[in-house]
């Protein structure tokens, strides 16, 4: 059975690149989009069975795109690609429902296989590099901060660590913007920092992300 994928990134290139790549396989590109507004169209006219797309588009960029679409087409399952390993970027996708995060430079298996299993509804693999930063933001805390905040103001540390902001803590958390806000600004106080980069700093220094 044909798995049919929406394949967005804004350069021509790299969309023939994935088609050629698929060739021979159960995978087929049967739409393209040069940037987050045209990947969020197609994906409501085609109904593709999962969309691949790049991070950093012109226009609307990826993770945009990828709220809207999950917003929209809540069961379908889409893939982030990207040059890039920044956990930022991993972190934000990982937030905002994102079925895996992928490197263009990974191997044809490697990139095949995982695609295949997002296709399907299958979790990532355990060693992928979305399941590695989804369970740092998870992570229970580390005894050295266990008087200083509570766990569920570490979890909020960590997103704000990772570059999320507060609509993307309280979407990975399932938590309100507002609860969001209440829970950074209890942090601040209780570290001593003026700000979420001080707020950053701290933390890294710390590894806690």
């Amino acid at each position: 059975m044909t798995i049919k994928v929406l394949v967005a990134d804004d350069h021509a290139m790299l969309r023939s690149g994935l088609a050629c790549l698929f060739e021979g396989t159960d995978l087929a590109v049967v739409a393209e989009a040069a940037d987050g507004d045209e990947a969020v169209a197609k994906a409501l006219a085609v109904r593709p069975d999962i969309v691949v797309m790049d991070v950093r588009m012109a226009e609307t960029d990826g993770l945009l795109a990828l709220e809207r679409i999950r917003s929209e087409l809540p069961q379908l399952p889409v893939v982030m690609l990207s040059t890039y390993d920044n956990p930022t970027y991993v972190a934000r996708a990982v937030a905002l429902g994102a079925q895996d995060f992928l490197l263009k430079g990974s191997p044809r298996h490697e990139l095949l296989a995982a695609i295949q299993r997002a296709a399907r509804g299958e979790a990532p693999a355990p060693d992928s590099l979305l399941q590695k930063v989804r369970k740092s933001m998870e992570k229970f805390p580390k005894s050295d901060v266990d008087n200083l905040v509570t766990s569920r103001e570490l979890q909020v540390m960590r997103h704000v660590a990772l570059g999320l902001s507060n609509r993307e803590v309280g979407q990975s958390l399932g938590i309100s913007v507002d609860t969001v806000k209440e829970h950074v600004q209890k942090i601040l106080r209780k570290l001593a920092v003026k700000d979420r980069t001080q707020l950053a700093v701290w933390a890294v220094r710390r590894g806690l992300v």
